[in-house]
């Protein structure tokens, strides 16, 4: 089986390039090899290729310059979806393809379902949902997962940012008002070989589901949780958690504006695969020790 990976130079792109190596082939082109926004050089390569298998990892991730660049944004996060589920929809081909907790509105307290109501509060939300509806409306067999405040022991994340930051300053401020799960690049790419083998075998519908770790933290628990779990690991650090402060969205203005509430129910795909999925902080402790390491 041929499986193409878009987005393989991303985080979740690749890890997945490991973890579905045992399903088939994996071709992951790179930037140079293939330009995303250009639709036909996209046609050609599906035609060329012929994939049994797309896990879509690409994406426009930039928040804040979406508001500004909503073209390339809609792009890469709508119309690319989109090209690959009607590819997937004529040729019988599966198709994985990852969105964001930045669809639904973000208020609240209660973890959002896969069947609540949508209400992005920004370009790149906005974006996402819009690649969503259009894979679910194409027909396609398809798996769309849903997942929050992605991070790994690669590329540019909040995780490796806070251990820079820690090492530099003796204090920090951190918002503390976001509510939501991290969750590892890793996990979301071993949940995928899961899936994708469960589909395989008629034993997971496809549609739509929502993929992070167990429990909850905000973007000041979790940094404080970080720099406790790296002193752990022998780390020196010159902030201590407890000199880091919490502070209100409204203090960090960003141009494009941030749910509060990112806490996404995960039964639908927990008793799909009749798994539990992990907590968030024994998924730090992993990736940590991978970085730590790498370093």
């Amino acid at each position: 089986m041929t499986i193409l990976i878009l987005g393989g130079n991303g985080q979740v792109g690749h890890e997945l390039q490991r973890t579905l190596a045992p399903l088939g082939k994996c071709v992951s082109p790179n930037r140079r090899s293939l330009d995303l926004q250009d639709a036909g050089a996209v046609s050609r390569l599906l035609d060329s290729l012929q994939p049994s298998l797309i896990a879509n990892a690409a994406a426009w991730t930039a928040v804040d310059a979406a508001e500004s660049s909503r073209d390339e944004a809609f792009r890469l996060n709508a119309a690319l979806p989109a090209q690959l589920a009607d590819y997937c929809a004529s040729t019988s081909a599966r198709l994985v393809h990852y969105s964001s907790d930045y669809v639904y509105p973000g208020d609240g307290e209660k973890p959002w379902l896969e069947s609540s109501e949508t209400g992005p509060l920004s370009i790149y939300g906005e974006s996402k949902l819009a690649g969503d509806e259009a894979i679910l409306a194409s027909g396609a067999d398809a798996l769309i997962f849903r997942t929050s405040w992605v991070y790994s022991a690669r590329g540019h994340n909040f995780l490796k940012t806070m251990l820079r930051l820690a090492r530099e300053r003796e204090a920090l401020q951190i918002v503390g008002d976001q509510i939501g799960a991290p969750t590892p690049a890793r996990l979301i790419a071993e949940v995928t070989l899961l899936s994708v083998r469960a589909r395989m075998e008629g034993r997971l519908a496809s549609g739509l589901y929502h993929l992070a770790p167990r429990g909850e933290t905000s973007w000041h628990g979790f940094a404080q949780t970080i720099f406790r779990q790296a002193e752990a690991f022998g780390e020196t650090l010159r902030v201590q958690p407890d000199r880091v402060v919490s502070i209100p969205t409204a203090n960090y203005p960003t141009p494009a504006r941030r749910p509060l509430n990112s806490r996404l129910a995960l039964e639908k795909l927990e008793q799909a695969l009749g798994i539990t999925l992990p907590d968030w902080e024994s998924q730090l402790e992993l990736t940590l020790a991978e970085l730590l390491e790498a370093e």
